[in-house]
């Protein structure tokens, strides 16, 4: 008897061990858009449940879940200001501060378009790259409110002049969408006024199309010289 459940115990251990890798595997996909964990992640960083997310923090979850649209927990918080949960996600050493969305944003790029000059130094230290290939924080930054989220990305070498997938620059992004002072803040610094994009448009033109004629006046006036 005692040699047969032997037999029998090393073959269960041997078959949770051939078992083992799949196991894990199951585990890790499961961890997807649409688990109960990752919903209950996501939720909790867009309603900035601190709480909750600092307990399940603390039970192992992967700080990286995402959604069907790439959107990470620190993406969601940053999106709906939710500072709580973004100071507590950021305590987090797996945290991936240069996480893409399927929109091709960055947690950095989100905190540029809202101008949270806290948010942006908390992620740059984290490691945060200023620059990405295509659209960059700049460009974010550029198209919302400055409160001096410009001046500080172009102090922290962020490209002045980044061409994004369709050739505008920040810039154009400044002179079309964002305020007066970060389109001085980028002349003042060397931005070129003259460049432009695939559909033939330069900075000027961005801000005829916005209505901002002083805008396009002081662009133009920046070309001459």
């Amino acid at each position: 008897m005692g040699a047969i459940r032997l037999r029998v115990w090393v073959g269960l251990w041997l078959g949770l061990l051939l078992a083992m890798p799949a196991l894990l595997h199951a585990q890790a996909a499961g961890a997807q858009a649409g688990d109960p964990l990752t919903e209950q992640w996501l939720a909790a960083a867009q309603r900035d449940n601190a709480g909750l997310i600092m307990t399940l923090m603390l039970r192992g979850t992967d700080p990286n879940l995402r959604n069907a649209e790439r959107q990470t927990a620190l993406h969601l918080a940053l999106r709906n200001e939710a500072d709580k949960t973004v100071q507590t996600l950021l305590k987090h050493p797996g945290l991936d501060v240069n996480a893409i969305n399927q929109a091709g944003e960055t947690p950095l790029m989100l905190a540029a378009l809202k101008a949270r000059l806290d948010w942006m130094k908390a992620l740059v230290a984290r490691g945060a790259l200023v620059n990405e290939p295509g659209w960059t924080a700049l460009h974010y930054a550029c198209s919302g409110p400055d409160r001096g989220a410009v001046r500080w990305l172009l102090e922290q070498g962020a490209e002045i002049d980044a061409r994004s997938p369709n050739g505008s620059t920040p810039l154009m992004m400044a002179a079309g969408y964002g305020e007066s002072s970060s389109v001085e803040v980028l002349l003042k610094a060397g931005a070129d006024a003259g460049l432009r994009n695939e559909q033939g448009m330069d900075a000027a033109d961005f801000a005829r199309r916005a209505g901002r004629d002083r805008v396009a006046e002081q662009i133009a006036l920046a070309r001459k010289r």
